[in-house]
């Protein structure tokens, strides 16, 4: 990867080379194998765990990183440079921890949340259903208040890390209808009565496991509510802040690697006696590929400053997703032109991040959804 990362500091700078080893030495090298597989690497997720990369944005107090947004981030784009799904997954299981860092009791996160910043256990954030995705206030699994707790029953959709997670966040219905009858329950992947589906078949991301998982009457405790009843919806909505970032930043790691790629391509492949990237119209393509991302860089550290410094920051996370994810369509889309017949083809990875990028606009909302979100706060 051809990012200089100048005004790190010097704990900063050793956390990137530590990633960097980590991502060329282990992750590079089995991409290709594990895509074309569907293979989930759940081994390398534990490795990853192990080396303090799972939990880098929270308190060390917690068992987290206690590195800033800002940081973490880069480590993302790090990471996704090598294997966007591994990539992606890291920000899922950090967003999973999420609803319990800031909303849980101080006797919960003693209790649970060691456990998820260590590495051992992976999480997943149960949100859409089949039905309900852009609109989720309008989700229609319950969960039923009883002696023993809480029991689930209903269908949660486009589950990342479905059947592989340890622990689900999983918003619910406690009350009426709308966003104010939602609440959010943590629950164990062993608990009888949560069923996960085949995986879904997708066209990118083919490593990264995403599955409905149906809840037939699962039953959590009632210290399993996380916050206050009916409160769930503030809190996915104030997760995805921190997780539009996270795709955002995997969205310019992903397409720094298909200029990078794209670039050498350039230099090496010869035509009319010259290398092609010689040529006016493939140059100027590869300049505004590295100027787009460039400026994608920027607008996700901006809004990360932002979160750093306890600011507003919603409407500024939306840009950056919106942007970043687009951004990585085009430069994507144009790396497979640069090799032209060569890109089509699984030879070369351009193909892939091609793929990989489309649903970058999809999840964590939608891009139409930010647009929505910035036009409001205008």
């Amino acid at each position: 990867m051809t990012v200089d990362r100048p005004f790190l500091s010097e704990e900063g700078a050793a956390l990137i080379g530590l990633v960097r080893d980590i991502a060329d030495g282990e992750l590079a090298p089995r991409v290709a194998e594990f895509e074309a597989q569907r293979r989930f690497p759940r081994e390398l997720f534990r490795l990853l765990g192990r080396a303090g990369l799972l939990g880098l944005p929270y308190p060390e107090e917690h068992g987290g990183g206690g590195v800033p947004y800002e940081l973490y981030l880069q480590v993302l784009e790090e990471l996704a440079a090598r294997w966007l799904a591994v990539a992606e997954g890291v920000s899922v299981h950090t967003l999973s921890c999420y609803p319990i860092a800031r909303y849980g009791t101080d006797l919960q996160r003693k209790k649970f949340l060691g456990d998820m910043l260590g590495g051992e256990l992976l999480g997943a954030y149960c949100l859409s259903e089949p039905q309900s995705g852009s609109d989720a206030a309008s989700l229609t699994t319950r969960a039923v208040p009883g002696p023993d707790g809480y029991e689930l029953r209903g269908t949660k959709a486009w589950i990342t890390h479905g059947g592989q997670a340890d622990f689900y966040n999983v918003f619910a219905r406690t009350g009426g209808a709308g966003a104010r009858g939602i609440s959010c329950l943590l629950v164990d992947a062993a608990t009888p009565g949560v069923l996960p589906q085949a995986p879904e078949q997708t066209m990118g991301l083919r490593s990264s496991v995403v599955a409905q998982i149906v809840l037939d009457g699962a039953t959590v405790g009632a210290d399993r509510l996380i916050g206050e009843p009916g409160g769930g919806f503030r809190i996915a909505m104030s997760a995805l802040d921190g997780g539009r970032l996270g795709i955002a930043a995997c969205a310019v790691g992903l397409a720094q690697a298909a200029l990078d790629y794209a670039a050498g391509y350039a230099r090496e492949r010869q035509q009319f006696g010259r290398p092609v990237a010689d040529f006016q119209g493939v140059g100027f393509m590869l300049a505004d590929m590295a100027t787009q991302i460039a400026a994608a860089r920027a607008l996700y550290l901006h809004a990360a400053r932002l979160r750093d410094a306890g600011l507003p920051h919603g409407a500024e996370a939306a840009k950056a997703k919106l942007f970043c994810t687009d951004t990585a369509m085009r430069v994507t889309t144009d790396a497979v032109q640069v090799l032209g017949g060569a890109g089509y083809v699984s030879d070369h990875p351009v193909e892939r991040y091609m793929r990989e990028a489309k649903v970058l606009q999809i999840f964590e909302g939608t891009n139409q959804i930010q647009r929505v979100v910035i036009a409001r706060s205008l």
